[in-house]
């Protein structure tokens, strides 16, 4: 099969905007795309947006839902519809994004369109979620094991953790790491220079450690300021208890979406702190060795596998003071371990990355994947699964004409999740 028609699902979608499943979709299908295969992409409508949304991007074939406007459903309510829509437009294989929609995939199954799950980090360890919720990440999981034809892994121990828990196989497909030379006129405009200043770029979630990492620099003799860049809308109480940590020290930039900025930011900091630790391999990360930044990151497997040797590691905030007394007091070895981050993102490189992905489509698409064996649970029937949206009706455009999806009354776990 030299053509394949491939559809990409349970993401934001693309123009890449948001975080790291949309920039692996624009990455990955665009270069299929250039491959010339058909690559379809569902996205998220904007809510009261009043521009024509794109039917194309970077050659790949866009469909755009609506999704309900609640947090804890936004992701499974857009899925159910573009699972719906893909059941009347098949394709050849399907690569379905985030455990969270496992529920939605015997629709698939009985619709005998093959299908691969990228289980993505350990949600169910966010502390955002509550009981509820971190039970209904547990269940998606075995889910995703026993109604996937194939699991995808960003990160060895991702793979891991499947391995130990469910004793299932995956495909480890890493993220690409660009290789940037960035310059440093655009820090003036925030009274920057290069080497004069630490950084830290996260959301502003406890597992992101954020809190840590400014707790950590107010407490060191520091003589360079911390730059954070990110925001929460969600985390109110989690951002005020950052900002109380902070001293004069540090500044807060909020967002920034200039992505020359960003860069600019990364490869001149006198080190990059890096704080997230259940996400897998973390595109943000990924970008900063890309631009020769040197690392100290939150001391965990994930951020191991990528820094290597190549950085500096913390667990506490003892550990970011005394990290960041130690750049300060050797700029040498920053600049060796900035150099060796560079070398390291070489090994992480997204033609590879989709090729990979398009060797697992044609395994999917030719059935070439090994059966599972059935496990002694038992098996969930369509009482236990979501309502599918209503039959999609084919327009002459890439717009589907659907109502935003009303709450599944059936998730009652992932429907607690922020309760």
């Amino acid at each position: 099969m030299d053509r394949m028609s491939i559809a990409m699902v349970g993401t934001r979608g693309v123009p890449a905007r948001y975080g790291g499943f949309e920039t692996a979709v624009e990455e990955i299908g665009r270069r299929l795309a250039d491959a010339g295969h058909r690559v379809v992409v569902y996205c998220r409508t904007v809510p009261g947006g009043t521009e024509t949304p794109p039917a194309e991007h970077l050659g790949m074939e866009l469909v755009h839902l609506p999704a309900a406007r609640r947090r804890s459903l936004e992701t499974l309510s857009h899925t159910a519809l573009s699972v719906r829509h893909l059941v009347t437009h098949r394709t050849d294989a399907a690569i379905v994004f985030n455990a969270a929609n496992a529920p939605l995939l015997p629709v698939l199954r009985a619709a005998r369109i093959p299908v691969a799950t990228h289980v993505d980090g350990l949600e169910w360890k966010r502390a955002k979620w509550g009981g509820a919720g971190r039970r209904y990440y547990r269940m998606a999981e075995a889910l995703a094991v026993r109604w996937s034809d194939a699991l995808i892994a960003d990160a060895q121990g991702i793979a891991d953790y499947y391995t130990d828990a469910f004793g299932a196989p995956t495909t480890l497909l890493t993220y690409g790491a660009p290789l940037i030379e960035p310059g440093s006129d655009r820090l003036a405009e925030l009274g920057l220079e290069p080497g004069g200043y630490h950084l830290a770029v996260a959301r502003f979630e406890p597992e992101n450690h954020v809190d840590l990492i400014v707790e950590g620099y107010t407490r060191s003799d520091a003589t360079k300021p911390l730059v954070v860049v990110g925001s929460a809308p969600y985390a109110d109480e989690y951002t005020r208890r950052v900002h109380s940590l902070a001293d004069e020290r540090v500044r807060f930039l909020g967002g920034v979406w200039d992505q020359e900025l960003l860069d600019q930011l990364y490869g001149h900091s006198a080190t990059y702190l890096h704080g997230h630790s259940v996400g897998g391999t973390n595109p943000s990360l990924l970008r900063a060795i890309g631009a020769g930044a040197a690392v100290t990151a939150f001391d965990c497997s994930f951020n191991r596998e990528v820094i290597a040797d190549a950085g500096r590691f913390f667990a506490s905030p003892e550990d970011v003071a005394r990290e960041i007394a130690g750049v300060e007091a050797d700029p040498a070895r920053a600049a060796r371990d900035g150099r060796r981050s560079r070398e390291l993102a070489r090994g992480y490189d997204w033609d590879q990355v989709a090729a990979g992905y398009e060797e697992l489509a044609r395994s999917l698409a030719t059935r070439a994947f090994p059966r599972r064996r059935p496990s002694g649970r038992r098996r969930p029937t369509a009482a236990d699964l979501p309502p599918v949206a209503a039959a999609v009706e084919s327009r002459p455009d890439n717009v589907v004409a659907l109502p935003t999806p009303a709450e599944p009354p059936v998730w009652e776990h992932f429907r607690a999740a922020q309760q």
